[in-house]
């Protein structure tokens, strides 16, 4: 049956604004093959061409970016689903990472000169979200005049986490340390140990949504990265 009006439409957006055979279609409720009857005499000026494809990598972004939202909603009602759970060492892990761990969108991160904090964070990764060793790093931030060697202090974070030399990585090494609030060198001999759980964003993601349940919090927000 002939839609003359839809037509008459279908060819005013191919003609004036140069719109692809499927947009034309889907905004008239039409299949693309009627559509490209209805426009087929029609041709596009080069510049139009080149706006099409603009528009199309724009929307193949937004269906990403959408994607991966989706993704990590999905990440955070498995975090809420555990949270229920009371676990008293996922809770406690949890809020620690809420007060001392990086605030990233995809990145599991804490940094501390407390070996005991981050040791029972260590234990957190392993017996709570099931990291392994291997997909754990350290980078280590040292002072070197504090009367140790980088190895002996690269060997006090691997013996106090339990973990081997492989999960060191290149390390931050300040031989003068400095301190606006006049600290004396040894204040912190063993530097700030900085844990990663590499390829993390279901993770972090986990845990943002456990934070929230534990907290009765509702933070749309986080999943898009705004967590101040």
């Amino acid at each position: 049956m002939t839609k003359p009006i839809e037509k008459g439409v279908a060819r005013q957006l191919r003609a004036e604004h140069g719109y692809p055979i499927k947009v034309i279609a889907k905004f008239l409720g039409v299949s693309p093959a009627t559509a490209s009857v209805w426009v087929r005499d029609i041709e596009i000026t080069l510049e139009q061409k080149e706006r099409n494809i603009s528009r199309a990598g724009r929307v193949r972004g937004d269906s990403w970016r959408a994607l991966n939202r989706a993704r990590r909603e999905a990440y955070q009602r498995e975090g809420r689903a555990r949270a229920r759970e009371m676990d008293p060492l996922h809770m406690a892990g949890c809020m620690l990472y809420w007060a001392e761990g990086a605030k990233s969108r995809n990145s599991l991160v804490l940094a501390n000169s407390d070996a005991n904090l981050v040791r029972f964070f260590t234990r957190f990764l392993r017996d709570s979200l099931a990291v392994a060793d291997q997909d754990i790093s350290i980078r280590l931030n040292v002072y070197l005049g504090n009367g140790r060697t980088l190895r002996e202090i690269e060997h006090h974070w691997t013996e106090t986490l339990n973990l081997p030399r492989s999960c060191l990585r290149k390390h931050s090494i300040n031989h003068f340390p400095t301190s606006s609030s006049g600290q004396k060198k040894n204040c912190l001999p063993f530097g700030v140990c900085t844990i990663r759980a590499l390829r993390s964003t279901r993770l972090v993601q986990h845990i943002y949504g456990a934070i929230q349940e534990y907290t009765r919090l509702d933070q749309p927000q986080w999943l898009d990265g705004h967590y101040l």
